[in-house]
């Protein structure tokens, strides 16, 4: 890396971290005019979504599920490219399994028919309901996907338009999901089925606005899908994209500080380096950011904020190598044969480590046989929990067996004894890796006063030519919000007067 100490650079933006987020807007800033250098603390691109290779095996370390294809699409198309120029998306089907005990399963069709066929299998008149509410959805999803989420929420008067004030009673924003649920579907694993997509929001059902049903309709009408050779080839994706417009990527570098000069951002200091940028877009955790990058004067919120901020979930998570084919597993597989609202006490109300928690077992293997060896599956098992739970080795040992043992309950098949590759990430890691605020693995939930220009803000008060990204902002967790959140950053800085 060059000094840039004694030259000003009239158009050089430093981006902190390479995420979906810090990518979407260092493209998006490069494709401006600006000259865009972003700064990664890890030795590769991809924040959470990172990879990593083991004994034949290739492992996604975060996001598994693809979800919103067309934000995705809409990305690559704002640079006048295509999804199918960097990587090959299917879609799966069925969706995917939900256990609800030994032998006892749902798989959720892709097709609708099909779908309507299961849910009226169930519980007798629930296709009708399911029809209306996933028209309802749909609604949402428009409004909600295509006009809010992109707004940069830096004033309560962005909302301030008929179709959304007009629309408040019919965006159902002051109602919970769960209520809407339980209300439409009576049976338990009907409600289950609808109620697990907000999961992935961060709260609890009966707390996040029924707003949210719009992940249903992404979910059972949008379908999930999947980037053939793992998720890490959305990453490798942009980064190429991003290549191409010019961006230019230093890895190994954390940034110690960020240099300051009056009420202006000066530049970033890697290594004991003082760089000079014009201005700073962070998608590092917003937390370390405010926290330890600045002096106590230009930070935007204060300790007990953040302490008072509803977090999404951490998560304890296994990468496992098998060296046979494991029956009764899809792509992805969710076990909810235990107590989900106990499960969701011990996360949000009362934290603990779970007394007898839900699961999810990704195995990519099923639909991609080039992430494991021939004969091999490559499983990823996520158990989600508290923020800021106390972490070591024996916890992780203990939980592996409650999981493992469940799983092979459930699936009549042993896996222990086949696996011949193993690591565990847990809050510490997060911690460690992406200086995650409490080991966070998702950002801050989406609940009513977390939501829109409730959250965080994106440019720094003090600081005009310093701005946000990433899930603890706008619009919130999640790989297509995060998509999201960088473009809406960075547009808001090219527009403003920087």
């Amino acid at each position: 890396m060059h000094s840039q100490n004694s030259t000003e650079m009239p158009n050089k933006i430093a981006v902190i971290g390479s995420g979906f987020a810090s990518l979407a807007a260092a493209t998006s800033l490069a494709d401006g005019g600006k000259e865009v250098h972003v700064y990664e603390k890890n030795s590769t691109a991809g924040g959470r979504a990172r990879k990593f290779e083991a004994d034949g095996y290739t492992f996604d370390m975060g996001p598994s599920w693809y979800w919103m294809p067309e934000v995705f699409e809409k990305y690559f198309n704002r640079f006048g490219k295509s999804v199918s120029d960097y990587y090959n998306l299917v879609r799966l089907s069925p969706s995917y399994r939900v256990y609800f005990g030994k032998g006892d399963f749902v798989d959720v069709p892709a097709n609708k028919p099909e779908l309507f066929e299961l849910f009226e299998s169930i519980e007798k008149g629930s296709a009708k309901h399911l029809d209306e509410f996933l028209k309802d959805a749909s609604y949402k999803y428009e409004v909600g996907v295509n006009k809010l989420v992109y707004k940069p929420s830096t004033s309560i008067l962005e909302f301030a338009n008929s179709e959304v004030i007009g629309g408040a009673l019919k965006l159902n924003l002051f109602s919970s999901i769960a209520k809407m649920i339980d209300k439409k579907f009576k049976h338990e694993k009907l409600r289950q089925i609808l109620k697990f997509p907000v999961l992935f929001l961060g709260a609890k059902p009966e707390n996040i606005p029924a707003l949210y049903s719009l992940m249903n309709y992404a979910d059972l009408e949008l379908g999930t899908w999947y980037p053939m050779g793992g998720m890490h080839k959305i990453v490798e994706g942009m980064v190429s994209l991003a290549k191409e417009k010019g961006v230019q990527f230093h890895y190994d570098s954390p940034v110690e500080e960020l240099w300051l000069n009056g009420k202006s951002v000066k530049g970033i200091q890697v290594k004991g380096e003082q760089i000079r940028s014009k201005a700073v877009i962070a998608g590092a955790d917003y937390h370390h950011v405010d926290k330890v990058l600045l002096p106590e004067s230009k930070r935007m919120y204060s300790e007990k904020y953040w302490d008072n901020r509803v977090l999404a979930p951490s998560s304890l998570l296994f990468y496992l190598g098998v060296n046979k084919k494991v029956k009764n597993l899809k792509h992805h597989n969710l076990f909810f044969d235990t107590d989900f609202t106990k499960h969701a006490e011990e996360i949000y109300d009362n934290p603990k480590w779970p007394s007898n928690p839900l699961f999810y077992v990704c195995a990519p293997s099923k639909t991609d046989e080039s992430v494991a060896p021939e004969g091999h599956e490559n499983l990823f098992v996520l158990m989600p929990i508290a923020p800021d739970l106390k972490d070591n080795d024996s916890l992780r040992s203990e939980y592996f067996e409650i999981l493992l043992n469940r799983l092979e309950e459930i699936t009549g098949d042993s896996i222990k004894e086949h696996i011949t590759y193993k690591r565990s990430y847990c809050v510490e890691d997060f911690k460690s890796d992406y200086n995650s605020y409490k080991g966070n693995a998702y950002g801050l939930a989406n609940t009513l006063t977390q939501t829109a220009f409730l959250k965080p803000k994106l440019q720094n008060k003090h600081l005009p030519n310093l701005f946000y990204t990433g899930q603890l902002t706008t619009p919130g967790p999640g790989v297509p919000p995060s998509l999201i959140s960088g473009q809406v950053a960075a547009d808001f800085m090219l527009n403003s007067k920087i």
